[in-house]
């Protein structure tokens, strides 16, 4: 037991490092969901009223496609350097590894938008309650982005340019958590009590740890094979 986890913290910190080392990569997908979130506003026009049920799923869409953009390389170094070849013949977990890259990933890009997210809903006058219940379902709704996009990353991982196909294999798959996750604010909104979506949020999440890992290592044996 103590080997395995030895092996995770070492990938873990392995990746955030490389992280820190390449914060254009990162940071990129950061200013994304930011300068997403802006732009969308100029399409309705100067209706605040209405825009206030707009806002929260404004923010989950451009989390979904920051999301996207941050999972397109996260296994394609790993894949180069036959890091995954070695991890499978030193009979070491790989999913194991999978699941500690994709916590780095979700670290240095889901959690930022944990906290930008409420900061830009401030920005357009959401009142405090339903900012609450957006960063709640933040928290809640991205670690299943990261890992339902961790099993397409897995899937195209060998292809040269896989970024369209990676999309086209998850967006349909985080539909549910956008309508979850907007349902919750806009409840908010209204005063109704929303805990029933945040609960199916945090379930959907505890389901994505429990199988995506492994579903995301069965892929990468497949496109090394």
């Amino acid at each position: 037991m103590r080997e395995y986890f030895n092996f995770f913290i070492l990938v873990l910190n392995r990746d955030l490092q490389i992280y820190l080392n390449k914060k254009s990569d990162w940071l990129s997908t950061l200013l994304f969901f930011v300068i997403a979130v802006c732009m969308f506003p100029f399409a309705f026009g100067p209706l605040p009223s209405a825009l206030s049920w707009l806002i929260p799923g404004i923010i989950w869409t451009a989390a979904l496609l920051a999301s996207i953009l941050a999972q397109e390389n996260i296994f394609k170094l790993d894949y180069q350097l036959e890091i995954f070849q070695q991890c499978i013949v030193s009979k070491n977990s790989l999913s194991l590894l999978i699941f500690a890259k994709t916590l780095a990933n979700w670290l240095v890009t889901g959690l930022p938008l944990v906290g930008l997210g409420p900061i830009l809903a401030l920005s357009f006058g959401l009142p405090l309650s339903t900012i609450l219940i957006l960063a709640l379902s933040l928290l809640l709704g991205t670690p299943f982005l990261s890992l339902i996009g961790a099993i397409g990353a897995a899937l195209v991982v060998a292809l040269p340019r896989g970024g369209l196909l990676l999309a086209i294999i998850i967006l349909p798959l985080y539909i549910p958590v956008l309508v979850l996750a907007t349902a919750a604010c806009v409840l908010s909104l209204q005063g109704i009590d929303s805990f029933g979506q945040l609960s199916l949020l945090a379930a959907m999440s505890v389901a994505a740890l429990l199988f995506a890992p492994l579903a995301a290592s069965v892929a990468v044996r497949a496109s090394i094979a």
